[in-house]
């Protein structure tokens, strides 16, 4: 059972230009105590084909939590465009939002993102380059995000210790066992902490 439940997250200053800072007002809930606190972070997709470009654009902590409902306002520097592919600034990408308690990822909140060229160009020959990212507006797909939570261990550090030292035997042993395995790595998350459930939640 997850000790904390994201309850809402209503997304501020949208549409608004490139430039401007994402935000995002958050609603939780803390079902019992919590010993350390929630990390929260911001990343924005620079390219769909390349992990390379993601850029974090902040990581809070946000802590003592108290037992209850608990709302505040995240607030994330823009992506710097510069670091991201030109040809990949325009149209649609991802931002996620994310929290995690001692280090492990518990919620996972993506939202579409559409930036478009404020003044009208050719098809044919598309926007000017380099893009004058002042004429560059960003639309978060508000109404429509995408939640997955992934299960973790909320107890004490010792029987977390435990519970990774043997899914880390057992996961050697069954690569021993099979000359054939291959083992791919996706999206970074933890091998005991298995996506449990992808829902919406309400956005106002």
């Amino acid at each position: 059972m997850s000790l904390v439940n994201v309850a809402n997250m209503i997304v501020l200053d949208n549409p608004a230009p490139f430039g401007n800072p994402l935000q995002f007002e958050i609603t939780f809930e803390c079902l019992q105590p919590l010993e350390d606190d929630l990390e929260w972070k911001v990343v924005y997709v620079g390219s769909a084909e390349n992990s390379s470009y993601d850029q974090t654009l902040d990581e809070i902590l946000v802590g003592p939590v108290p037992v209850g409902v608990n709302k505040f306002i995240l607030q994330a520097d823009p992506p710097n465009p510069s670091s991201i592919p030109q040809n990949d600034i325009l149209g649609v990408t991802v931002i996620l939002v994310t929290c995690s308690y001692r280090e492990r990822e518990f919620v996972r909140v993506g939202y579409y993102v559409n930036n478009e060229y404020s003044e009208e160009y050719s098809e044919e020959t598309g926007p000017p380059m380099p893009l004058d990212m002042n004429k560059v507006v960003r639309t978060i797909l508000a109404d429509k995000p995408r939640v997955t939570r992934f299960q973790i261990n909320w107890g004490d550090l010792s029987q977390e210790k435990e519970e990774q030292d043997e899914s880390r035997q057992q996961q050697q042993q069954d690569i021993m066992m099979s000359s054939n395995s291959h083992v791919g790595f996706g999206s970074p998350i933890p091998q005991d902490a298995p996506a449990t459930d992808t829902t919406m939640i309400p956005t106002e």
